[in-house]
């Protein structure tokens, strides 16, 4: 977002998404790397999880409606995400993060300007068709890894972070919806909240910030007290 003028509800929203996304991967942590008994995968977490992963996909889309420079914000969202494939595939293995969220968000950026082009009633379809075919692609294996950011999927595919283009990108369509309904008009947006929280507004800007480093910081505090038990 590059104007000057900041909406109180997109920065609550996306600082809400950070926290969520903070809180689900300690919870991971926990249960992975310090062996504490907590199912990540019952409903709650597993809906906390997607819950900002889908608020962050949702605000992307509205966000580059603001934007000067989608693709180039695209782009470098994209490297950090192909960053965070290398480092994952010397941690983990076969786990490595091969299309993450930021590998998502990178794409979803670049093909922003298109896909501001296009009609409301192609993107309404559009989100439909997303959801339908990745729910489709879910009970398809194929022969090749090439497929994967589209939800087609290898016998034996295994990834920390996985969100394809498909069905997720419904979410993208929706915020450029929502851009395109709410605040493309210079009148006021209809939901337009004055927020003056400064906490809120700073984990606002500073969320890919926050995504990069929580891991690592989250990780060193956990082996850090198994080695001084």
């Amino acid at each position: 977002m590059t104007s000057k003028q900041r909406f109180g509800e997109i920065d609550l929203l996306r600082a809400i998404a950070i926290v969520l996304m903070v809180i689900f991967h300690f919870v991971y942590d926990l249960r992975e790397f310090a062996g504490v008994k907590i199912n990540y995968q019952d409903p709650f977490w597993f809906l906390l999880g997607k819950t900002s992963a889908l608020l962050f996909m949702f605000l992307s889309g509205l966000a580059s409606g603001f934007s000067r420079s989608p693709i180039r914000r695209g782009v470098k969202v994209l490297l950090l995400g192909m960053g965070i494939t290398g480092v994952t595939y010397l941690a983990l293995g076969d786990m490595y993060v091969r299309f993450g969220i930021l590998h998502f968000l990178g794409v979803t950026m670049i093909l922003a300007p298109f896909l501001y082009s296009l009609a409301s009633s192609i993107l309404w379809a559009l989100a439909g068709a997303s959801v339908l075919l990745g729910l489709w692609f879910k009970k398809v294996l194929v022969e090749t890894s090439l497929l994967i950011p589209f939800g087609l999927l290898y016998k034996g595919f295994g990834s920390i972070d996985y969100y394809p283009l498909l069905p997720y990108s419904s979410a993208t369509f929706l915020g450029i919806l929502a851009y395109r309904h709410f605040y493309a008009q210079e009148s006021k947006p209809v939901f337009a909240l004055q927020l003056n929280s400064k906490p809120i507004i700073w984990l606002s800007r500073n969320s890919l910030m926050i995504y990069l480093v929580h891991q690592p910081i989250i990780l060193f505090v956990i082996f850090g007290f198994k080695f001084i038990r």
